[in-house]
């Protein structure tokens, strides 16, 4: 049976209208060499060969389990229950996306409703969506929101420069084409400075909780300034941070976006990874993505539905808000397994551990020579050290001893040339922490 429902005389036709003869003329601009190379594969084998093959090519990966890790940036080592495994592998749950009849699906859509609650209840927002693709994705669409809140007459996003690169990066591909100005991280730039870029074209003014360097800064007044402006406050926050530190909604925020990796999520060689979305009511008919709401049957027990349909694009099309519909569903099921089965105290543990543990490491860094630690500012489980020498090679020499060393921040900020973040969580022993210390001591 063909799988090409077309026939000759049709795909003939085809070619005519757009007025090629050939469809190799298709690929004209792509160079004969290398339209099909020779892919060189070995003779076939059978499945007991094929999978010795690719057992041993796997056995020559190194496993992070392997090593004491101190890089963050983003990814965080955090201990992952093994129930939130289990949980993802029953076969109910084990899919991407939302059942096209989602409302046959009442275990799929109350994990979500689970989801939806538990990071509104972290970030002290109204409501959230359940998800997007990760946190750059997620602070993209809150760019989206402030548009359609301004009504499309304010063009202006101010970005801190302390939120993560990547995220900055995928906020300008993803807008790119919108006659947008995006400013404030061209440069390094005080809250403060920030602050003073507010004008009455200013959509939104989005800031890091904790920043890219780990710290918490002083925003004390800010939500009043930015909203004096009529622009909208983003906070872009670690959600492991929120157990600990005030909720962005206390701070005065109008949207918080993020990565959810952290909560029970591994660190999966950069993904799949899930964002998490949450707004005050008022903006909730603007955001993308799936929301679940809880009602009652014609029974009167109690059941969930899928909500504000009419934003979607599936259903507006060209009038949506957004063209995101498919969301991370099962890394959203195990953040929402990590976070039941923490609860509230478990996570502040867990963030206590964290914090206490980064600056016991701080600490003794701290009475290094040749080293230094930023002290300049609060930080949560990150810091900044100056290093001797250059991260690369410091690096290097860690990870000879099963260490992996920080993020080089010379990558993204020049004036950082030297410059290591460190990251210390709950996984991070006392042996761990004075061993990175006594290699660095070594390495003065």
């Amino acid at each position: 049976m063909s799988f090409i429902p077309h026939t000759d005389a049709e795909r003939q036709q085809m070619l005519a209208a757009i007025g090629v003869p050939t469809i190799e003329d298709l690929f004209d601009v792509v160079p004969s060499a290398y339209r099909f190379p020779s892919l060189n594969l070995p003779e076939p084998g059978s499945e007991i060969e094929i999978m010795a093959e690719l057992q041993a090519m796997s056995e020559a990966n190194d496993h992070a389990g392997d090593f004491a890790i101190f890089r963050g940036a983003g990814a965080y080592h955090h201990f992952v229950p093994s129930a939130v495994n289990h949980m993802l592998l029953r076969g109910e749950f084990y899919t991407a996306y939302t059942p096209y009849q989602p409302e046959m699906s009442q275990g799929t859509l109350q994990a979500i409703f689970e989801f939806q609650s538990m990071i509104s209840a972290l970030t002290g927002m109204d409501a959230a969506n359940a998800s997007h693709y990760d946190g750059a994705t997620s602070l993209a669409e809150a760019v989206t929101v402030a548009l359609e809140v301004g009504r499309r007459k304010r063009n202006k996003i101010i970005l801190s420069p302390t939120i993560h690169p990547d995220y900055r990066a995928v906020t300008r591909t993803y807008h790119q084409g919108q006659n947008l100005n995006i400013v404030g991280d061209e440069t390094p730039a005080s809250v403060d400075d920030l602050a003073a870029m507010l004008d009455g074209d200013t959509a939104m003014l989005a800031i890091a909780y904790p920043t890219f360097l780990g710290q918490i800064e002083n925003l004390a007044g800010l939500a009043e300034k930015v909203h004096q402006a009529g622009a909208l406050l983003v906070f872009v926050a670690n959600p492991m941070a929120l157990a600990l530190f005030k909720s962005p909604g206390e701070l005065g925020a109008d949207i918080v976006v993020g990565e959810g990796q952290p909560l029970g999520i591994p660190l999966s060689y950069g993904g799949p990874y899930v964002g998490y979305f949450a707004c005050k009511q008022e903006y909730v008919r603007k955001i993308a993505g799936r929301i679940v709401g809880e009602t009652r049957d014609s029974d009167g027990k109690r059941a969930y539905v899928m909500t504000l349909r009419p934003r979607e694009q599936d259903i507006r099309r060209d009038k949506a808000t957004s063209n995101i519909c498919t969301n991370q569903g099962l890394m959203a099921l195990a953040a929402t397994v990590y976070l039941a089965m923490m609860g509230k105290h478990g996570m502040r543990k867990a963030a206590e551990l964290c914090y206490h543990k980064a600056h016991y490491a701080a600490d003794q860094i701290y009475r290094l020579h040749g080293f230094s630690v930023d002290r300049s500012k609060p930080f949560f489980n990150e810091f900044v050290v100056r290093c001797p020498r250059s991260v690369t090679d410091i690096n290097a020499a860690l990870l000879e001893r099963g260490i992996i060393g920080g993020y080089d921040l010379g990558r993204d900020y020049p004036h950082l040339k030297n410059h290591m973040l460190l990251c210390v969580t709950e996984m991070n022993s006392r042996y761990e922490i004075d061993s990175l210390v006594d290699t660095l001591r070594d390495l003065k």
